[in-house]
């Protein structure tokens, strides 16, 4: 067949290459993007691991033990205006300890950052919307709490950590 000929009505482009070939390095290709893809998890719960022990050193000790760096890392550092709306469920959801939900989340918007919450339209959607980003990123994972989509900060399940966790909580599953 040669190039441009019709074939029921449709070009068919003339094959010059080895298909063979190509497959092969598309293999190789999706081989190395699925190991990267595991390998980023497991640094973003690893982060997020390492994130919330600062977090809980300095709220045992205060702000004083850290850096400006540090306080900027584990976005404590405040900069005289609000978060960004990311930035601000990030924040809540790793200081949180647990899993939560949109309205969870939404509440406490209303609480301490209402003006954040008041340049969206519809905040509990704008609030899915992020938590579902995260989830993506690597950095919260979305459980079922009772019986109802929540999510929580991903870190490295803790040693001691029990295999279960009682009825009505979220259970943490580690991917380690």
């Amino acid at each position: 067949m040669e190039n441009g000929q019709k074939v029921n009505g449709s070009m068919q482009a003339v094959v010059r290459y080895d298909v063979g070939h190509v497959q092969e390095v598309i293999q190789q290709a999706h081989g190395e993007l699925r190991h990267l893809l595991h390998q980023r998890s497991e640094i973003m719960k690893r982060i997020g691991t390492v994130k919330q022990t600062i977090s809980g050193l300095a709220n045992l000790f205060g702000d004083g033990v850290l850096n400006e760096e540090l306080m900027e890392l584990v976005d404590r550092k405040s900069s005289g205006r609000q978060p960004g709306f990311t930035k601000a469920c990030r924040m809540i959801l790793m200081q949180a300890g647990r899993a939560m939900n949109a309205r969870d989340i939404c509440d406490y918007f209303q609480q301490k950052m209402p003006a954040l919450l008041a340049r969206h339209k519809d905040p509990m959607a704008s609030v899915t919307t992020v938590l579902n980003r995260l989830v993506e990123y690597g950095e919260a994972q979305a459980v079922l709490l009772n019986g109802r989509r929540a999510w929580r900060w991903v870190a490295e399940a803790p040693v001691e950590a029990p295999a279960s966790a009682p009825s009505g909580e979220a259970g943490f599953i580690s991917l380690a």
